[in-house]
């Protein structure tokens, strides 16, 4: 019975690894009349000494990272404490914030895009909130602020999902709990601190693991937004990859970009089990 979801998983997963790890050695392309040459560690000595878009990419991957996981994560625990509260019509705030999620990153990524542009919605309602002083910005088309502005779209759009995984995390802490904190005169601050933190624990560890995967993965929003323009200032390493491997046709090279970020992103899962264990131990 777990033939045909062992065939699927050895097709569609199994056997393109092993192809880009055997492609990441080799000089290979897409459309070549040559047959592809091994090469050894051609490729990922050129990532590292002769490819400065790569190099850039990982900067921007890892300070996309850096913003995106601490501010989502906490920006959805606030969602999630403000939510949680038993209050008439609580319900369709839940459902407001979980909307951007269920929408397709495409759709959001291309209305954004037209947001940012200089007559877009946002620098019309800074104009209006600054009464005209503010000058239309083009946020996409400046290398200082391409990256923050999808930054933000990426955080707009995704802070409902860990909105709704704080939520359930919350959900599972015991009101008795709570109760006692109140008769001991705990304030708001350290029932939070001492009731709700630690009994968000694996909740936390959750929520982090995800975000972290999620925004070492970006690729959708540089792909439909800015192409990794300008002047490289957004492109990812997931984005170089694809572009060096299939719109620039050298698969090689692709392949090895992928696997870098694939020990990329091995090495920092371990890090955190590593201290998530250390924490348990």
């Amino acid at each position: 019975m777990a033939a045909p979801a062992v065939v699927l998983l050895v097709l569609f997963l199994v056997v393109p690894v092993l192809l880009a790890f055997v492609l990441s050695f080799t000089n290979a392309r897409l459309i070549s009349p040559n047959p592809p040459r091994f090469v050894g560690l051609e490729n990922f000595v050129r990532a590292f000494t002769s490819d400065p878009v790569f190099l850039r990419s990982v900067l921007n991957t890892f300070l996309f990272a850096v913003v995106v996981v601490p501010v989502q994560a906490g920006f959805g625990l606030l969602l999630a404490v403000l939510v949680n509260q038993r209050l008439r019509g609580v319900t369709w705030f839940r459902v407001v914030y979980f909307v951007p999620v269920v929408t397709s990153i495409v759709v959001v990524s291309i209305l954004w895009k037209f947001m940012y542009q200089p007559d877009g919605l946002i620098n019309s309602f800074i104009d209006t909130v600054t009464f005209g002083a503010w000058q239309g910005q083009a946020w996409l088309n400046d290398p200082d602020t391409a990256l923050g502005a999808i930054i933000v779209l990426s955080i707009w759009q995704a802070v409902g999902f860990h909105m709704l995984i704080w939520l359930s995390g919350l959900q599972t802490i015991p009101e008795e709990l709570y109760e006692a904190a109140r008769m001991d005169g705990a304030t708001p601050w350290q029932q939070f601190t001492h009731v709700t933190w630690p009994g968000l624990r694996s909740t936390t560890v959750f929520v982090l693991v995800t975000i972290t995967i999620a925004a070492l993965g970006l690729f959708v929003q540089i792909d439909v937004m800015t192409q990794g323009g300008p002047v490289n200032s957004t492109s990812t390493i997931v984005y170089h990859a694809v572009r060096k491997g299939y719109r620039e046709q050298e698969t090689g090279y692709g392949a090895a970009i992928s696997l870098i970020f694939f020990v990329l992103v091995l090495v920092i899962a371990l890090v955190q089990r590593a201290l998530t264990r250390e924490k348990d131990s």
